[in-house]
């Protein structure tokens, strides 16, 4: 089974941005070294703990730093941008760098309603559907009659994804024949019902000929389970503040994570990760096998927030060596 790296350019407390982008530059090298089949970037605003809004940038730096993994967008938040600009980074992307290129779509802003309002993009439109059909045909064979062509864009056939965390990316995926990603490693609520519903509903397409699934799946891996648990408390603070409306950098781990959140909220940030794998190697090897063995993806997308970089290396590394004994 493919396995594969999910990364957001994490702006550790104590760092700067410049810090989080060549953390990622060197975590993508290693991950290439690893046996991780894509890394994936995701796209957020106004983020002060993420370094990953310039998404497409980010990609092709991350594509000129590593030689054969696939580098991809996991995801592009479509209502952002119009599908042509789309078309055009990514084909141009995949000029460069051709047959490497992934384009993962979400149908998220991405941020709140300033920076919806600040992207000047219309709140209300939905057009997710067919902006996704248009970004097929942008990528696809040239058409020298057609009214407006994405060059460079055109002929590369960048391969497309639907993400989601709830039922309706999985019915868009199913209806286009389209391979679905699932972002389970923070909202895993629909899991279950979204893969039912993308399996049973898919039609083959050119672009797909039968139902592929990636899940996202939390790893905090260390040599010792407590230091593993220690590390994991980077993510569950970040996620409380995120949703107390206190966004940051990422949090240093606490020795005392009820103290400082209280077992209310660590019981409700708890339910929103519980897709995750935490431990030593062996631990988190038997939390994998049991994911997999549950809801039989085709691939994973391991991601993880983790503040020491380091020690987040160490996770990716022990999370692939698990990964190729499975």
């Amino acid at each position: 089974m493919p396995y594969s790296l999910l990364d957001l350019a994490p702006v550790p407390e104590g760092a700067e941005t410049a810090d989080a982008i060549r953390n990622t530059l060197d975590l993508a090298a290693h991950a290439e070294d690893w046996g991780y089949h894509r890394y994936w970037m995701a796209e957020h605003h106004n983020m002060p703990g993420i370094a990953s809004s310039a998404t497409a940038v980010l990609i092709g730096l991350v594509a000129q730093a590593t030689r054969r993994m696939r580098i991809g967008a996991g995801g592009i938040m479509l209502p952002n941008h119009a599908p042509l600009t789309v078309a055009e980074a990514f084909g141009t992307l995949a000029t460069v760098f051709p047959d490497r290129i992934d384009l993962g779509l979400g149908r998220a802003p991405g941020g709140d309603g300033a920076v919806i309002k600040a992207l000047r993009r219309d709140p209300m439109a939905d057009s997710f559907p067919q902006d996704v059909v248009d970004l097929l045909e942008y990528f696809g064979p040239e058409q020298e009659n057609a009214t407006v062509r994405a060059i460079p864009g055109e002929g590369t056939h960048v391969p497309i994804w639907i993400l989601g965390s709830s039922l309706y990316g999985a019915q868009l995926a199913a209806h286009l024949g389209l391979p679905y990603s699932f972002a389970s490693h923070f909202a895993p609520t629909d899991l279950e019902q979204a893969l039912e519903i993308y399996r049973r509903k898919f039609r083959p397409s050119p672009w797909c000929q039968a139902p592929r699934v990636m899940m996202a799946i939390n790893v905090f891996a260390a040599d010792d389970a407590e230091e593993a648990a220690y590390l994991r408390t980077t993510m569950q603070l970040a996620f409380a503040r995120l949703r107390t409306g206190m966004p940051g950098k990422l949090p240093r781990p606490t020795r005392d994570l009820d103290g400082e959140i209280g077992i209310p909220m660590r019981k409700a940030v708890d339910q929103s990760l519980r897709i995750s794998a935490v431990g030593n190697p062996e631990a988190v090897k038997e939390q994998l096998r049991g994911l997999i063995a549950e809801h039989h993806p085709d691939e994973v997308i391991l991601t993880g927030q983790i503040h020491d970089h380091t020690a987040r290396l160490r996770s990716f590394e022990i999370a692939a060596q698990v990964m190729q004994e499975l």
